[in-house]
């Protein structure tokens, strides 16, 4: 009986190495088994930075109206939060109110004084030089 040494090896099982399973780690979705806790936070906070930026976003469109701007902005966030997603409705509730008091912004109520004695205005309403290079 002559087997080759190398026939021998091949055909030995116990030789074999089997791949190490590595732990399976949780995906992070696993981690927060409930995320209904979670989610009233999110929407607390997005709401609250959001009207953090409506207030200055109108408090510069009106600036000597920054007390009304908080009073308008607190009532149509307690409308806000009586509807699915507060975060959504708030800006358009607080436009809607702004133009229901027919407010004017601060660069439109000064426009009757943009065109000075120097200027003119084209049809398009775009200031020209009054006088001309020669």
């Amino acid at each position: 009986m002559s087997i080759s040494f190398f026939a021998k090896f091949i055909d030995d099982q116990s030789n074999t190495n089997e791949p190490e399973i590595e732990e399976q780690k949780p995906m992070k979705t696993d981690q927060y088994p409930d995320p209904a806790p979670v989610f009233p936070q999110i929407v607390t906070n997005a709401v609250s930075k959001l009207k953090n930026r409506l207030q200055e976003e109108y408090e510069r469109t009106y600036p000597e109206l920054g007390d009304l701007v908080r009073i308008v902005l607190d009532e149509e966030e307690a409308k806000a939060w009586e509807l699915s997603f507060p975060h959504l409705f708030l800006p358009d509730l607080v436009e809607a109110h702004i133009a229901q008091l027919g407010l004017q912004p601060a660069d439109m109520r000064y426009d009757r004084f943009a065109a000075s004695a120097g200027f003119s205005t084209d049809q398009n309403d775009q200031l020209i030089p009054a006088y001309a290079d020669c």
